[in-house]
């Protein structure tokens, strides 16, 4: 039977590359890295993730040094930790997160690549409202952006959850909390319709279907890897840079476009779900880097 460990390691680089987007040279260095703390740990603490202690973690990091590994290598490999550790919080795995007060420094900090309003509307406007198909994938991107959800929630999501006539929807998020994301009038009648002329005909089989709201040409719950197919698809079609479209571009563009129309950052936080202002705060950082970005593009000066 494969350790508990290993299970989660495979959850996390999956997420890497479907969620966040990163790219599989990236997920594949995080996973040698998983793989190596996987060894370090006895089979005891890989089956028990939530007992693993601070010092067992600092001790690998000491380990490495030990091995001559150069320190851009031990830097990826502290990141690889408070991010596997951060997920398995999230998840619910584990209580504690022991790595979350490793050091690091900022500049190891991610900033997320981000659309412009204008290219989310070209990606809304790509598919063909002609065929049912077409009209699910415009309903699908339409609520994903207008709520900034994770792929993981949209492809849960189930009808029974959306509230439209009282403005918003109820989202199941990482550690099966729940959320209320307010929902714009216009989204709400694009899925709605989708719902009464659309969903019925990709409906095979109502047991197979279930309650689940976006459902493939088979009539079956659409996974992660499909709606990222989609949307590089899509994006592709009217020529949107290939490294933005993933689906987690969606929810940083709405974080990032409610950022810059003036939004709070605790209520930012609240529609992504986010338990900690911190992993928030990055926005501000993509905001004030397009800041920059404006600034020397338009003052006589800059």
């Amino acid at each position: 039977m494969e350790p508990l460990l290993q299970t989660w390691i495979r959850s996390f680089l999956d997420s890497l590359l479907i969620e966040r987007g990163l790219s599989r040279e990236t997920a594949t260095a995080y996973g040698h890295d998983l793989n190596a703390l996987a060894e370090f740990l006895t089979p005891a603490e890989q089956s028990a993730l939530g007992d693993v202690e601070r010092k067992r973690l600092t001790d690998f990091l000491v380990d490495g040094r030990k091995q001559g590994l150069r320190p851009a290598t031990l830097a990826r490999r502290l990141v690889s930790l408070k991010m596997f550790f951060r997920f398995l919080s999230e998840e619910g795995v584990i209580e504690q997160n022991q790595a979350a007060v490793l050091d690091s420094p900022t500049l190891w900090r991610h900033l997320p690549g981000i659309l412009s309003p204008q290219q989310v509307d070209q990606l809304l406007k790509a598919p063909d409202k002609k065929t049912p198909k077409g009209r699910r994938d415009g309903a699908l991107l339409d609520l994903m952006y207008a709520c900034g959800l994770r792929v993981s929630e949209l492809c849960t999501l189930r009808v029974d959850q959306l509230h439209f006539e009282e403005g918003y929807i109820r989202v199941r998020g990482k550690g099966r909390k729940e959320r209320l994301v307010p929902v714009a009038t216009a989204t709400a009648r694009r899925v709605q319709a989708y719902i009464d002329h659309d969903r019925p005909v990709l409906v095979n089989d109502p047991e197979t279907a279930g309650s689940v709201l976006f459902l493939s040409i088979r009539g079956r719950p659409l996974s992660r890897q499909r709606i990222w197919q989609l949307i590089r698809e899509l994006g592709t079609s009217v020529n949107l840079p290939q490294d933005l479209l993933h689906p987690h571009s969606l929810r940083h563009s709405f974080a990032s476009h409610m950022l810059s129309s003036g939004a709070p950052l605790r209520t930012i936080q609240e529609m992504l779900g986010h338990a900690d202002i911190g992993t928030t705060q990055i926005y501000t950082h993509v905001d004030q880097r397009r800041l920059h970005q404006v600034h020397k593009h338009f003052h006589p000066r800059a």
